[in-house]
């Protein structure tokens, strides 16, 4: 994650959050350490021993109300405290006004202000997702990321082994293309992984021997999408003789990014094997186990029951 500073918040945000300067840029080189909010209210009472003045401070109906019935001297000396703390800075929510105060110590202190029309509850709300998506972990992996009949695959093997027109080939037959080359991971809540592309090579492939494509342009705009959740890799690896494939699916094998495990299927390749077909049928299996199929376990279990019948009826051993 790069750092993010108050400068930054303001830029991204200004027209989302109907965000504006009330007094002027003093803080706006300040970093934001935390993803949290914070209300300060227990703060604004003088209880200061506990406040988490690193976070973004929010001032809503409640705080506004509460510095209002105030006496200008108390709400003086109540501000001097509070805003001796470095807050990276306040945002005044649902329009309210502004303690003369408040402008002023705040200026002192070097914090910015801002204010915004939108309710408290909304501001948290949207702030929030803002804040945990560049908090979040991430990671940038080699490979090609596919969302194919509505699985995300990622599609990862060293460098010219066919990634790409792998890709290219799904695309070719309905599916959309997420990110190509390099993939950009984060992890969301609940574990759940997020791939997109970056903003330079976002809907562009490059095919060696061709070029840049724009996907897009060439295959409309239903052959794209923005992100995808990343649920399976295929790794796509040269014919080994020497190695032993997996033949009937029963051991399931995982690979982890950013402390989340994910199914990985290793797929030999070599001339006149369509891939293409297989990663839709690993997508399709990967729906099946999603929906409580498992083809391979279900399949072992029949031949299990076929092998007792035959032992029972060899040994006798019948009801």
């Amino acid at each position: 994650m790069s750092k993010l500073t108050v400068r930054t918040l303001f830029e991204e945000n200004r027209e989302r959050l109907q965000l504006s300067v009330i007094n002027g840029e003093y803080s706006f080189d300040r970093l934001i350490l935390e993803p949290d909010l914070h209300r300060p209210g227990l703060a604004l009472a003088g209880f200061t021993e506990v406040f988490t003045y690193q976070r973004i401070q929010i001032i809503g109906n409640t705080e506004s109300r509460y510095l209002e019935r105030l006496s200008a001297e108390e709400r003086e000396r109540i501000l001097e405290k509070v805003l001796s703390f470095a807050i990276p800075c306040i945002i005044v929510t649902d329009s309210n006004r502004v303690a003369p105060e408040l402008h002023r110590i705040a200026s002192e202190k070097g914090v910015t202000l801002f204010g915004t029309p939108i309710n408290t509850t909304q501001l948290i709300q949207l702030l929030s997702e803002y804040l945990d998506d560049r908090f979040a972990p991430r990671l940038m992996v080699h490979g090609t990321l596919v969302d194919v009949y509505g699985i995300g695959v990622l599609i990862t093997g060293r460098s010219a082994i066919g990634k790409s027109e792998v890709a290219l080939d799904l695309v070719e037959r309905g599916h959309r293309l997420v990110a190509d080359d390099v993939v950009h991971i984060v992890r969301k809540a609940d574990g759940v992984l997020m791939g997109s592309a970056s903003d330079l090579l976002q809907q562009h492939m490059e095919i060696r021997g061709l070029g840049i494509i724009d996907v897009r342009a060439l295959f409309g705009i239903r052959a794209v999408r923005m992100q995808k959740r990343v649920e399976v890799e295929v790794h796509l690896e040269e014919w080994d003789s020497s190695q032993d494939y997996e033949r009937l699916g029963l051991d399931e094998h995982y690979t982890e990014y950013l402390g989340v495990k994910i199914p990985i299927v290793r797929l030999p390749i070599f001339p006149g094997k369509n891939v293409t077909v297989i990663v839709e049928v690993i997508a399709l299996n990967q729906l099946l186990k999603i929906y409580g199929t498992d083809s391979a376990k279900e399949f072992s279990q029949k031949l299990l029951k076929l092998l007792q019948s035959r032992r029972a009826y060899l040994t006798g051993d019948l009801e």
